[in-house]
C-alpha cells in the first residue's frame, strides 16, 4: 500500500521530516526577509540603495558559483550537503543579534551575512531539489511539490507578521535570531531522516569543468528548459526589483509602522497557499503548460495595482496586487519544479538546475540592485510601476514560445 493510498505523503515519516524542516526554515527566512531590511532601515538608518544592495548580495552567489556548485552536488549525496549548508546559515545569522547586543553591528556585517547565507543557499537549493525525487516516487512529485510549496507559502504568511511583532516588541534583530533558530530546527529534522540515497553507478570521473559544460549544453539545446531559464531571468529582475524596495515603500512612502508592514506582507504571502493548492487542479483542467502561463499572467497583471497604493485603506491595492502575484508565482513554481524533476535525468539534475538557476536566480541580484538604484534616483513608487510593467512584457513574450503554444509540458525529452 502506497503513502497516497494511506492518506498522502504526510503519512511518510521521512517526507514529513523534510517537510517540517523546510517549512520551519522558510518561516525563519520569511521573518528575516523583513527583519534584515528593518534592521538596516530602522536600526542603521541605511539608504534605499543600501537596502537594495542587501537584497542583491544574497543572490549574487548564484552568478559566482552556481555552475560549479551544481556539478559538485551531482557528485555527492545530497542530505549531508543540506546539513552543512543549514548549519552554516544558522551560525552566520546568529552573528547579527550577537553583534547588535554588543553594540558592534554595522551595515558591512549585514551585507557579509547576506552574502554568506546566499552561498549556503546555492548549495542547499541545488541539493534539495535533487534530493526530493529520490525520497518520493515519480508519480508523487506533484503532490510533494504542492505540499512543500503550500506549507512554505503558509510559513511566509506568518513570517512577515512575526517579524513586525518581534521588531516592535524586542527590536528588529530578534527576527534574525528567529531565522538562526529555524535553521537549527531544520538541521535536526534532516539528521533524523532514515532514507539513504541510492549509490550512483561507478564511472570514470570527468573534470568539473566538463560536467558543468554538460549541464549548460543540456539546457541550451532544450527548447523548454531554455525558455524557462530566460523567462525566469527577466521575470526575476522585475520581481526582485519590486520586492527589494517594498519595505521602503510601505515604511517611508506610505508611513506604515513595523507591525503594519509585517501584517501587509503576511496577507500578501497568503496568495501562495492558494496558488499551491490550485495549481494541480488547474493543470488537470487546462494542461500543465497552459496552467503555468495562466498563473504567471494573472500575477503579472494584478502586480500593476501595487504602485497605486496609498496610506490607510489605500494599502488594499498593495495587498491585492501582492496576493495575486504570490498566488501566480507559487502556482507556476509548483508546475515548473514538477516538470523538471520528471523531465531531467537524475544523474544530471544538479547541473541542469544550477545552469538554469545561474541565469534566473543571478537575475535576482541584478533586480535587487536595480530596484535600489532606481528607487534612489527615480523614486520608489515609479520603480515599482516600472518593474510591474517589465513583468507583464515578460509574460506576454512567453506566449510566443514553445511553452506558450502547447497544452502540457512533455513527460520526457524527445
Amino acid at each position: 500500500m502506497t503513502t497516497r493510498e494511506r492518506g498522502g505523503l504526510l503519512r511518510s515519516r521521512d517526507f514529513r521530516l523534510l517537510w517540517t524542516g523546510e517549512t520551519t526554515s522558510v518561516l525563519g527566512s520569511s521573518i528575516a526577509v523583513v527583519a534584515l531590511p528593518l534592521v538596516a532601515v530602522v536600526t542603521l538608518q541605511a539608504s534605499t540603495f543600501a537596502v537594495g544592495l542587501l537584497t542583491a548580495v544574497a543572490w549574487l552567489p548564484w552568478l559566482l558559483i552556481g555552475l560549479p556548485a551544481g556539478a559538485w552536488v551531482d557528485r555527492r549525496p545530497k542530505r549531508p550537503v543540506m546539513l552543512i549548508c543549514n548549519t552554516l546559515s544558522m551560525l552566520v545569522f546568529l552573528s547579527v543579534p550577537i553583534a547588535a547586543w554588543c553594540g558592534l553591528l554595522t551595515m558591512t556585517q549585514l551585507i557579509v551575512v547576506a552574502l554568506a547565507g546566499g552561498v549556503a543557499k546555492v548549495f542547499f537549493n541545488v541539493a534539495y531539489r535533487a534530493y526530493l525525487p529520490s525520497l518520493v516516487d515519480k508519480e508523487q512529485l506533484q503532490e510533494a511539490n504542492e505540499k512543500l510549496q503550500g506549507s512554505e507559502s503558509a510559513a511566509q504568511i506568518g513570517g512577515p507578521g512575526l517579524a513586525g511583532l518581534l521588531a516592535q516588541g524586542f527590536g528588529a534583530v530578534s527576527g534574525v535570531l528567529a531565522d538562526a533558530v529555524s535553521f537549527g530546527i531544520s538541521v535536526l529534522c534532516l539528521r533524523s531522516i532514515r532514507h539513504r540515497e541510492p549509490e550512483r553507478p561507478a564511472k570514470t570521473r570527468s573534470r568539473l569543468r566538463d560536467e558543468m559544460r554538460e549541464g549548460l549544453a543540456f539546457v541550451v539545446h532544450d527548447r523548454y528548459l531554455l525558455v524557462l531559464a530566460i523567462f525566469g531571468a527577466v521575470s526575476n529582475v522585475a520581481l526582485m526589483g519590486y520586492q527589494s524596495i517594498e519595505v521602503v515603500f510601505l515604511a517611508r512612502d506610505l508611513g506604515a509602522g513595523e507591525a503594519t508592514v509585517g501584517l501587509v506582507l503576511a496577507l500578501v504571502g497568503a496568495g501562495g497557499v492558494a496558488g499551491a493548492a490550485l495549481s494541480g487542479k488547474l493543470a488537470a483542467r487546462i494542461g500543465t503548460a497552459r496552467a503555468f502561463v495562466l498563473s504567471e499572467a494573472f500575477g503579472a497583471l494584478m502586480m500593476l495595482l501595487g504602485p497605486l497604493a496609498q496610506g490607510g485603506w489605500g494599502l488594499v491595492f498593495f495587498v491585492a496586487a501582492g496576493f495575486a502575484l504570490s498566488a501566480g508565482v507559487v502556482g507556476s513554481n509548483v508546475l515548473n519544479a514538477t516538470f523538471k524533476q520528471r523531465y531531467v535525468p537524475a544523474s544530471m539534475f544538479g547541473r541542469v538546475t544550477a545552469s538554469m538557476s545561474v541565469l534566473s536566480f543571478g537575475a535576482i541580484a541584478l533586480g535587487g540592485l536595480l530596484g535600489g538604484i532606481l528607487g534612489e534616483t527615480a523614486g520608489v513608487r515609479q520603480t515599482l510601476g516600472l518593474m510591474a510593467g517589465l513583468e507583464v512584457v515578460a509574460v506576454f513574450a512567453l506566449l510566443f514560445t514553445p511553452i506558450g503554444r502547447c497544452r502540457d509540458f512533455p513527460a520526457e525529452r524527445v
